[in-house]
């Protein structure tokens, strides 16, 4: 790969994150943001995106950046996991096997169901009235 570093995307609903890992010290940035002060809200948007760390003891040797948008809070959690994924796999080959046990290579497909016509939401009906 170029000097720049690896660069990868993932997705979840309708976030895409973008991760640019190159040499460094293990610092992970999340749009010109720490990573702690992102995912302030609440810790398990910070657990779930970082959770394919768990499973790489290399990820001390290379600094992070990501860029994230659309969606909302978790979308862009389960979107920078499954990018960091992507770059660890770039990385280090051998952990194929156990990114994709953990159900972290897998693109997570499920959307938000259209509203139909003539009902309020997807599914909810207008309350029904015999008389």
């Amino acid at each position: 790969m170029s000097n720049a570093g690896y660069l990868t995307v993932g997705r979840r609903k309708n976030a895409v994150a973008r991760v640019m890992a190159s040499k460094g010290s293990g610092k992970i940035v999340v749009n010109d943001k720490s990573i702690d002060e992102y995912f302030s809200g609440l810790e398990r948007h910070k657990k779930i995106a970082l959770k394919p760390f768990e499973f790489w003891p290399g990820m001390k040797d290379f600094d992070y950046y990501i860029n994230v948008n659309g969606g909302g809070i978790t979308g862009q959690a389960g979107a920078v996991s499954h990018s960091i994924a992507r770059t660890i796999l770039e990385l280090d080959p051998t952990l194929k096997e156990t990114l994709k046990k953990e159900g972290l290579l897998t693109r997570d497909s499920r959307m938000v169901e259209r509203k139909k016509p003539g009902r309020p939401k997807a599914r909810k009906r207008f309350q029904f009235s015999k008389r």
